[in-house]
Order: C-alpha cells, then structure tokens, then sequence
C-alpha cells in the first residue's frame, strides 16, 4: 500500500490543495445561499471522488488494497450526484448527505492510516483527518438545527484542516519515496 500511495503522492496533494480552496471559499462567503453552497459541495466531492477513483484504478493491478480508494471515490462521486440530483434539497436533508459522506470518509481514512503505519511514519496526519472527518459528521448530526451559515462555517474550517494536512502528507510521502528510492529525486 505504501508503494500505492507514494506514487500518488501527487494526487494526494491535489486533494489536500482542494480542499484547502474549498473550505477558503465556503470561510470567505459565509453568506452564500445554500443553493450556491449545494453546487460547491456537489462539485467538490464529485472531483475528491475522481481523484480517488483514477487513484485506485490506476493501482488495481499492482495492490490488492485499491478496493479502498475505490469505495472512496465512489461514495464520493455518488455523495455530488446525489447532492446535484436534489437541488431543492432541505437543510437537513443535506445534512444528513454530509454527515454520512463524512463519517464514512474519517473511517476509510483511518483504516488506511492504520494500515500504513507500518511503513511509513507521518501516519498520524491521516489518522488526525479521518478523525476530524468524523467529528464534523457527528457535530451535523448532534445540531441538526443549526443554521446554514454555522455549517458553512464547519465544513469549511474542516475542509481547510484537513485539505492542509493531505498535503502535509503528500510531501511527506514524496520525501519517503524518494529516500527509499521508491522516486527519482528531482
């Protein structure tokens, strides 16, 4: 799996780079109709699950753990078409499609990060993004009520968190394939 990963260290970083955007968008226009917001969340968890879907179908021969990046990037390429396909959706309803999207994605991060930390030290960035992943699902589901701009307000914040330490771990991973002679220095 790391082999997987260090190869993709690029894709990794432009996940994290995403989410960065994202999550500075959704900080910098707190006040967006939710309907702009609905279009900003479908676009990105389509193009996350892109990312991660290309990931694993360009590893499938050579791991058998791809099945992992696939599930990912198919739970979120369907979160943004199911999210599209509802355009007048509820606040709630649309909560619900994130917190689900969200704690599904902290728990395929982590059971990644576990299987990594026998190869690579750094694991912990990953561990701390399905972490926060989780605990943004768990606060939508516990404050359902909240108003639309405080949700704006978290999945930004976490999109932010988490989109700087994918690529805190991209590096990290490019910086291990290259001392394990895994990548060409450049």
């Amino acid at each position: 799996m790391i082999g997987q990963l260090v190869r993709n260290w690029k894709w990794v970083g432009v996940r994290g780079a995403l989410g960065i955007l994202f999550g500075t968008l959704t900080l910098i226009y707190p006040a967006a109709t939710l309907v702009a917001f609905v279009a900003m969340f479908g676009a990105y968890a389509i193009v996350d699950g892109l990312l991660l879907f290309m990931s694993a179908i360009a590893n499938r021969r050579t791991r058998k753990r791809w099945r992992l990046l696939l599930t990912g990037g198919l739970l979120g390429i369907a979160t943004g078409v199911l999210t599209f396909a509802w355009p007048a959706i509820t606040a709630l309803a649309l909560l619900a499609i994130i917190e689900a999207w969200a704690i599904l994605m902290g728990v395929i991060e982590i059971t990644s990060a576990i299987r990594l930390r026998r190869d690579i030290t750094g694991e912990w960035a990953m561990v701390l993004s399905g972490l926060l992943a989780i605990a943004l699902g768990v606060m939508l589901a516990i404050n359902p009520g909240v108003g639309a701009l405080a949700v704006v307000v978290w999945i930004g914040a976490y999109a932010v968190v988490s989109g700087a330490l994918l690529v805190a771990l991209a590096f990290r991973l490019r910086h291990w394939g290259r001392a394990h002679g895994l990548l060409a220095a450049a």
